[in-house]
């Protein structure tokens, strides 16, 4: 069978991989818009002063491997630990590296495979399989097709008016701010998650005398790690037993606060990542409306408790705070006005006070959009209007099952197709970082070659039958 991986990201990369180790006679197809792939957005960083929110010794691209990043890390820095929170650009480097290991190894088993540097512009259905159109021209087949393309280009907020986005001071890319030559005196981020994080950290060096300042409604910055891990709560198996027979976001908040009251000498972090392994399965059994009710009530205190920042990033953000550069408002963003410098009309969550903000530069950092009926994606536009696949009801990527294939306009599963990384947010919730990444990677892999191993052993079925009839 043949195989095609779309989406040159970090996720990508990973699928990739898993179906590059299978002993499987197709040829397998990586199609990429970039001419080094695999470290997509978040891994694309030089700045160290970005840093993984996930401890060194819980990285790793393909499943079976997570002592791999650490090995790769401590042959250049020698003094790393396996507790550290490094910078993401090492992460970055060691996707390369892991994936050129993979692709020479793969050669010299004698498997077929292909990168194409061309974005895809086209999944058709034909007879058997799947016919994919590059931008470049050239056209693939394939019998399998996995979707890895990571979150779709930002919106710009409603506030935002035409005349504030033709400016040129309002940015929806927080990652193209270093290509920027004119110094904003005053800078101002929509948003207080992790994407603001880095964008602050590199601003705050990169333009020493700019006044920063970050928006948001809760105004909360992410959590923090604690320096070194903690011991895991004792209960866990109990408590998380107990989750799993919730079907309601208020029972399942009882039973959390309920085992930290009873445990005062828990932490709350040691609770929570306890829970990492149920957490698809708390979702997936929300009903539609119960995920309605996260989304509104819960999500703002989740995000920030559960994608935590490295203590170091924090001991700099509290430096720009408390050294008077760094002003965090808990507002609503009403309207964003001006060609430059801009004014931000905001209502102030406490006081309900409506009050303007000015700033030669604000950056959109709002998180992952997820809304596929509204990206601007030609690939996904096709499917979409084809059938091929459909969105999520709560506009959270694509409606899939929870091993990764995507449902079609029929509300039945396409054959042959799936998803990976943040498209499945909405069947799995918690699917972006590399810990559910690779597992769901693994997963597709082993699925696709059972299909392959039947698909070979029927084929051969049938040509034994064809020579005995000719006989």
């Amino acid at each position: 069978m043949d195989f095609v991986v779309i989406g040159g990201g970090a996720a990508g990369a990973a699928m990739f991989g898993e179906l590059l180790a299978c002993a499987d006679t197709g040829i397998l197809h990586w199609v990429v818009d970039r001419p080094w792939p695999g470290r997509g957005l978040a891994y694309s960083t030089t700045d160290d002063r970005h840093l993984l929110n996930v401890r060194a010794n819980g990285m790793g691209v393909f499943a079976g491997q997570l002592d791999a990043f650490l090995r790769h890390v401590i042959e250049r820095v020698p003094d790393a630990k396996e507790t550290d929170f490094l910078p993401r650009r090492l992460f970055g480097e060691f996707i390369e590296a892991q994936l050129r290991e993979s692709m020479e190894a793969a050669r010299r088993r004698g498997r077929r495979f292909a990168v194409h540097v061309s974005g895809a512009r086209c999944v058709e259905t034909q007879a058997s399989g799947y016919v994919i159109k590059l931008a470049n021209g050239h056209v693939l087949r394939a019998d399998a097709v996995i979707l890895a393309l990571g979150a779709v280009s930002p919106r710009p907020l409603k506030a935002v008016t035409r005349r504030a986005l033709a400016s040129g001071a309002y940015e929806l890319d927080p990652w193209s701010l270093p290509h920027r030559t004119r110094a904003p005196h005053r800078l101002l981020v929509i948003g207080t998650g992790l994407t603001m994080v880095d964008t602050l950290l590199s601003a705050a060096t990169r333009w020493p005398d700019a006044e920063l300042t970050a928006v948001s409604r809760h105004g909360r910055l992410p959590m923090v790690h604690t320096e070194l891990p903690q011991e895991p709560y004792p209960f866990q198996r109990e408590l998380n037993a107990a989750l799993q027979a919730c079907t309601r976001v208020a029972p399942m908040l009882r039973l959390i606060r309920s085992a930290l009251r009873e445990s005062p000498s828990t932490h709350w972090q040691a609770v929570l990542d306890g829970m990492r392994p149920i957490d698809a399965l708390l979702w997936q059994w929300l009903s539609f409306h119960e995920r309605q009710r996260f989304l509104r009530h819960v999500r703002w205190i989740w995000e920030a408790a559960r994608h935590r920042i490295a203590p170091a990033s924090n001991a700099r953000l509290q430096e720009l705070i408390d050294g008077g550069r760094l002003h965090i408002h808990a507002a609503r963003v009403l309207e964003v006005e001006g060609d430059g410098p801009l004014q931000l009309m905001v209502r102030d969550r406490g006081t309900q006070r409506v009050e303007a903000l000015h700033a030669d530069l604000v950056v959109q950092a709002t998180g992952l959009d997820t809304a596929v009926s509204y990206a601007d994606n030609p690939l996904l536009s096709q499917m979409l209007e084809d059938g091929l696949i459909t969105a999520d009801p709560l506009e959270l990527g694509l409606a899939a099952r929870p091993d990764g294939r995507l449902i079609n306009a029929r509300e039945e599963v396409q054959p042959g197709l799936y998803a990976i990384g943040s498209l499945l947010r909405g069947n799995l919730w918690e699917c972006t970082a590399m810990p559910e990444i690779r597992n769901i990677a693994h997963e597709i892999a082993e699925t696709l070659m059972r299909q392959s191993l039947r698909a070979t052993a029927e084929s051969a079925s049938h040509e034994t039958l064809a020579a005995a009839a000719r006989l």
